[in-house]
């Protein structure tokens, strides 16, 4: 038996604007900036500052690599006849977050006032889960109109 056609099979990963190269240049001037502010204090005779500095790079590198970290989850929307399914994808593991049939399932917008969608969803009988929380509004929205056409598609499928 052939397996189910899928109407959509999207993967959203998250954009990260700085690279593995930037991020060392960036660490570079920030320990540089520290150190030549550290050598001030120094030479001032306060010397618990420069820990309190070197604390301060440690806290960015921490932080951009927590940030590359949740760059490297992949969320997943698949749509075929039968379910449309939500999963994430992070080292390796996959992790099911929704799973509904597509017969009953409603797609939920969020706009703000100048109309732009600020969330999107996926909705059945009193229970949603968010997708595409990582695109752009006009992202989202281009979203949200495949997921919505890949859903009709799928619903008036014929094996």
């Amino acid at each position: 038996m052939p397996a189910a056609p899928l109407f959509m099979d999207a993967e959203i990963r998250p954009n990260r604007s700085l690279s593995r190269r930037g991020f060392m240049i960036l660490i570079a001037v920030v320990t540089a900036a520290n150190v030549a502010a550290a050598l001030v204090f120094l030479s001032q005779g306060a010397f618990l500052v420069p820990i309190f500095m070197g604390i301060d790079v440690l806290a960015v590198v921490v932080a951009f690599m927590a940030n590359y970290r949740s760059g490297q989850m992949v969320e997943r929307v698949q749509v075929s006849p039968s379910h449309v399914k939500v999963t994430h994808e992070a080292g390796g593991a996959v992790r099911l977050v929704w799973e509904s049939p597509t017969a009953f399932t409603r797609i939920t917008r969020e706009h703000d006032e100048e109309d732009r969608v600020m969330a999107l969803g996926l909705a059945l009988s009193g229970r949603g889960t968010p997708v595409a929380a990582s695109l752009s509004p006009g992202e989202r929205r281009e979203f949200g109109r495949a997921l919505e056409e890949a859903i009709w598609r799928a619903r008036r499928h014929r094996d």
